[in-house]
């Protein structure tokens, strides 16, 4: 007996190791969204690092997208520690990666608007200081072809004149400084003939002592005119510092409760 009990127990561990693989392998089967490219993505852009489908991890999104072109998008993981970086992609659009977003000292949490070409899951990967990812995620509706259309910016003979110009706020929360900002940009995905990739490509934000306060990489399906939110401790005062593909900067100071360009 006491040698079946332990042939038995040496079996559960192994079930429990199999099982805990098959978690961070991104089985199929325990992903919440069933996703049928969900391999694909883990591979392609997390490089098949340990996963764990993780409450905490949120994304609000709506339902249905009115504007494919346009999709509000909030990625919350402040409920984690140690976060090192957030990934979003849009899994069924042609150019998946949305956005990378380093922290730092800001609050793990970031908004901003999106482009999906058609219904796809929208996810967000956040990679801890342990080496895992924790994946959130919500599937959004869309009639299609936000990827690959063109931008208003691109019909307008004007655009260039305010090329990089940026709209910003910063104010105090209860237990944060809220930045919300907007960069004029085209976004152009460079899948529409005639009209090439063009986008705003990197971003970080700044204290009054020129101390790196959050870092963003941004990619093609980033909606036109980037509208972003962040929630940075707290100050009174933010340097925003860009640049595009093309090298083209962008930059502009901001203090609490003015706007600024």
């Amino acid at each position: 007996m006491p040698a079946a009990r332990h042939v038995c127990a040496l079996t559960c561990l192994l079930l429990i190791a199999v099982s805990t693989t098959e978690l961070h392998a991104g089985s199929t089967a325990e992903d919440p969204l069933q996703s049928f490219v969900w391999h694909e993505m883990h591979a392609r852009l997390l490089d098949n690092a340990p996963v764990t489908f993780d409450e905490r991890v949120k994304v609000l999104l709506p339902d249905e997208a009115e504007d494919s072109m346009n999709v509000p998008v909030l990625v919350d993981a402040s409920q984690l520690d140690d976060v090192v970086r957030i990934v979003v992609f849009a899994e069924l659009n042609p150019i998946p990666k949305v956005l990378e977003f380093e922290p730092l000292q800001a609050l793990a949490r970031i908004g901003f608007r999106l482009k999906v070409q058609q219904t796809t899951p929208v996810r967000a990967a956040v990679l801890t200081g342990d080496g895992v990812w924790h994946l959130g995620g919500r599937i959004v509706g869309a009639a299609g072809g936000g990827c690959t259309a063109p931008s208003l910016g691109s019909a307008n003979p004007d655009w260039s004149s305010r090329l990089g110009e940026v709209s910003a706020r910063l104010w105090q929360k209860p237990q944060a400084t809220r930045l919300r900002l907007r960069v004029m940009h085209p976004m152009d995905t460079g899948l529409v003939d005639g009209i090439p990739a063009f986008y705003l490509e990197r971003l970080a934000l700044r204290d009054a002592q020129g101390d790196v306060l959050s870092r963003l990489k941004l990619f093609e399906p980033v909606a036109e005119n980037p509208m972003l939110t962040f929630d940075l401790p707290k100050l009174d005062r933010v340097t925003i510092e860009a640049r595009d593909n093309n090298g083209n900067p962008v930059s502009a100071r901001i203090s609490t409760g003015q706007g600024g360009r």
